[in-house]
């Protein structure tokens, strides 16, 4: 099974791209948003799902593990298939997806091209308590491709504020569900930016509301 391509970009098609890998050119599915950071004879990581059938077999690319992962999530429920998966990849980020979902924004989700409300309602119920775990890694997705020396990768930076404040709550005693929304709240508030520290203390004044 593939599950890495590193390659120079030799075509991007409407909803594909051409890899070349030492003169083998791989036809890669990837979301819009991935599309549209490709440029012709850029070198590029692709971390690649393989789906493998009777007839074909199929990759698709992704900047970064966390968004891998939810393509897979997302096809576990019902209605969501490969394409309309990498559809909502394309329309939100995994980080905007997460926070999203722990927000109950199923309307965000609607956005996404073939997503009705009442598919968008499903998603966003069915994976809710999974996003806390999503959530926190998709505060920090590293791209894919980092500069390699004697071919070994560079260390990654740890987790970002925000993963770093839902965990701080849930260790608190509050539930993950909570947490995740508590500081995705927080972040929409705050921006990119803030640290550790200050989203802690915005989540605890949202968690303080009243229902």
């Amino acid at each position: 099974m593939i599950g890495k391509l590193r390659g120079k970009v030799d075509a991007i098609g409407e909803a594909h791209a051409i890899i070349d890998v030492n003169g083998v050119g791989y036809e890669v599915q990837c979301s819009a948003r991935t599309l549209r950071g490709l440029d012709l004879g850029q070198e590029v990581s692709l971390t690649i799902d393989t789906h493998v059938r009777e007839d074909a077999i199929r990759l698709f690319g992704f900047r970064s593990e966390v968004e891998r992962a939810w393509f897979r999530t997302l096809q576990q429920i019902q209605g969501v298939g490969s394409k309309v998966a990498l559809s909502v990849l394309g329309t939100l980020s995994p980080q905007d997806l997460a926070s999203a979902i722990a927000l109950g924004n199923w309307a965000a989700v609607e956005q996404t091209p073939g997503v009705g409300k009442k598919l968008a309602q499903r998603i966003v119920l069915e994976l809710k308590d999974k996003a806390p775990a999503l959530t926190m890694a998709g505060m920090h997705v590293p791209a894919a491709g980092k500069p390699q020396t004697n071919g070994v990768t560079h260390a990654m930076p740890g987790p970002s504020a925000a993963a770093e404040a839902i965990s701080a709550l849930i260790n608190l005693g509050y539930q993950p569900q909570q947490a995740a929304a508590a500081i995705a709240t927080a972040s929409g508030e705050l921006g990119a930016e803030a640290d550790t520290a200050k989203l802690i203390r915005r989540g605890l004044k949202e968690l303080a509301r009243p229902l």
